[in-house]
């Protein structure tokens, strides 16, 4: 907390981007910087670590688009924030099954925070792996760009319009200087052109700007069009527009919060999947559309895997893989909350799963 209160007493006021920037991903005290905030021990639980089918999709869909493209010789795929590296390990276990598809195999994780490298490093000891701070740092392709829950964490802006007017959130400091609080401030005019550009203004009264997510697309974009390739996306969000406040902060599997516990709470909000279609598109991308989870995995064929797993399974083993089947492909669970979305090259047309 000592952190983010000095930062607020010596500039008085910051947007709520930079409020989630710093309670997030500062070197030294941000959120993901010095935690490991995932599975039950943590504060939340990811699609991999409820089960292994998750990861093992995944492998078969990496595979099959890699044939689609003509099996190339060498193919990059990018995690994005690869949380405890439990997706990537299970991923290359079950690529080793299609054996000219693991030779041709390279994997980049995109990891900022150091202490979650040294937990993905102890996990996945493998020669084909490295590890990568920047986008800008891929320089081959075809490339594969895999995200679960990563673009939900990007920091965000909030702007409201009353009477005509755009407020953009910020955080302060309370009288005392010992709580935190928001306050408006009168958005300018660059803001108000960008969030106009994008047809974020409609008849509601909140806008969400995703402006560190869009950054990270075009970048994705860019070497997609340059190497070929595709981004597939797991998160949750929403299609239709929504005029409410999607930012929320967890801790211990429970909702917080938001300003009780900076640097102690995940901080995430609802992926806007319209404009990540609309930003990919205008990419020059063609962007499949956006499906459920539900839908993606039993398309490709999940249930039908799960089936025969359970053959050589024990009564109790079975209970539990269809116990964690169910959390990931019921609609009250992660199964319709959760969108699947996937973007490639202009001249390409890849659709399984889709």
């Amino acid at each position: 907390m000592s952190k983010i209160i000095n930062i607020l007493k010596e500039k008085k006021s910051i947007p709520l981007d930079q409020f989630i920037n710093i309670v997030l991903y500062d070197k030294k005290f941000g959120y993901y910087m010095k935690n490991n905030p995932f599975g039950k021990e943590g504060d939340f639980i990811t699609s991999p670590l409820i089960s292994n089918l998750f990861g093992e999709m995944l492998a078969v869909w990496c595979v099959s688009f890699w044939e689609y493209i003509g099996k190339p010789n060498k193919i990059l795929l990018v995690e994005l924030g690869p949380g405890d590296g439990t997706l990537c390990k299970n991923l290359l276990n079950t690529s080793k099954k299609f054996k000219d598809f693991y030779n041709s195999l390279e994997v980049n994780l995109l990891e900022i925070s150091n202490k979650l490298k040294t937990i993905q490093k102890k996990k996945i000891n493998n020669k084909k792996v490295k590890w990568i701070k920047k986008i800008q740092e891929i320089n081959y392709g075809p490339v594969i760009f895999l995200g679960n829950e990563f673009f939900d964490a990007l920091p965000i802006k909030q702007i409201y319009k009353k009477k005509k007017l755009f407020f953009e959130k910020y955080v302060a400091l309370s009288n005392d200087n010992k709580k935190i609080r928001f306050l408006s401030k009168k958005a300018d005019n660059n803001l108000i052109k960008r969030i106009q550009n994008l047809n974020l203004i409609s008849n509601s009264n909140l806008i969400e700007y995703p402006l560190e997510a869009i950054k990270f697309l075009s970048s994705i974009a860019k070497k997609i069009n340059k190497f070929d390739g595709g981004l597939l996306t797991f998160d949750y969000g929403y299609t239709v527009h929504k005029s409410q406040n999607t930012l929320q902060s967890v801790k211990k599997h429970r909702y917080t919060n938001i300003l009780s516990m900076p640097h102690h709470s995940d901080i995430s909000s609802h992926i806007n999947f319209k404009l990540f279609h609309k930003v990919l598109k205008k990419s020059n991308l063609n962007v499949k559309k956006i499906i459920n989870q539900n839908e993606f995995l039993k398309k490709i064929g999940i249930l039908e895997r799960a089936n025969v797993l359970s053959k050589k399974m024990t009564f109790k083993e079975k209970a539990n893989m269809y116990y964690r089947l169910k959390r990931l492909l019921d609609p009250k669970e992660m199964g319709s909350l959760f969108k699947v979305m996937f973007a490639q090259k202009k001249n390409k047309n890849f659709s399984l799963g889709f």
